[in-house]
């Protein structure tokens, strides 16, 4: 019976969490929608791009896969007090990025994140990768691959890379380094229309997650 009674309790617990996770992520549904991050951003999976035009007319990044890709404690943080991520303008090769990003007021980034967190992909395996430093996956982003042409990444002599792609500095702050290893493994998932080079076929799921693990290194 004492077992019995805390079965039941222990599912009635799960269902309590699991109804307040689902109202959280409707008020920063709400949220969303009332700030209109909206406008620039879209959350409605799978990826919608299938032309390059369809790429150039986006305003922002596309959000469907958010809780897979970052880190809830530096998503909310970020979304009250927003800093560049790219270091020039989104979608752009020559302008630099003047660093608008609306800011949300405190409540209403927690909601938003509570939101953007509920918003997962299938492909993300959780446990994949666990961040360190990897020499291998230091030497194929930096040497084998072309990583470092466009991002921006750190060193012991300061922030090198290039600047077409979103920076990796501090990324192992940002990132969920299951994501990384999940965009590199199935790249035509969450960017269909590529502006990133696929390297399936050209590195092997071990280099992927070694690379993986270096840019989940990447922290203050």
């Amino acid at each position: 019976m004492k077992t019995f009674m805390s079965l039941i309790t222990g599912l009635a617990l799960t269902g309590f969490m699991a109804g307040n996770a689902l109202a959280d992520a409707a008020a920063g549904k709400a949220a969303f929608e009332a700030n209109k991050c909206a406008e620039c951003h879209y959350t409605q999976g799978p990826a919608q791009e299938k032309t390059i035009d369809d790429v150039w007319a986006k305003k922002g990044p596309e959000l469907w896969y958010a809780g897979s890709k970052f880190n809830a404690d530096w998503l909310g943080a970020w979304l009250a007090d927003p800093k560049p991520i790219r270091l020039l303008a989104f979608n752009s090769l020559s302008d630099p990025n003047p660093g608008d990003h609306p800011k949300l007021a405190a409540g209403d980034a927690v909601s938003v994140k509570d939101f953007l967190m509920s918003l997962t992909a299938a492909e993300v395996e959780a446990g994949s990768v666990k961040a360190k430093k990897n020499p291998k996956g230091k030497l194929i982003f930096t040497k084998k691959m072309p990583c470092s042409g466009c991002h921006q990444y750190p060193d012991k002599s300061g922030n090198r890379g290039g600047k077409s792609g979103p920076s990796l500095v501090e990324a192992g702050l940002r990132l969920n380094p299951d994501w990384i290893l999940a965009y590199l493994q199935h790249p035509a998932v969450f960017k269909p229309v590529k502006d990133m080079p696929n390297f399936v076929g050209i590195l092997s799921d071990k280099d992927m997650i070694n690379v993986s693990r270096h840019i989940a290194s990447f922290k203050p």
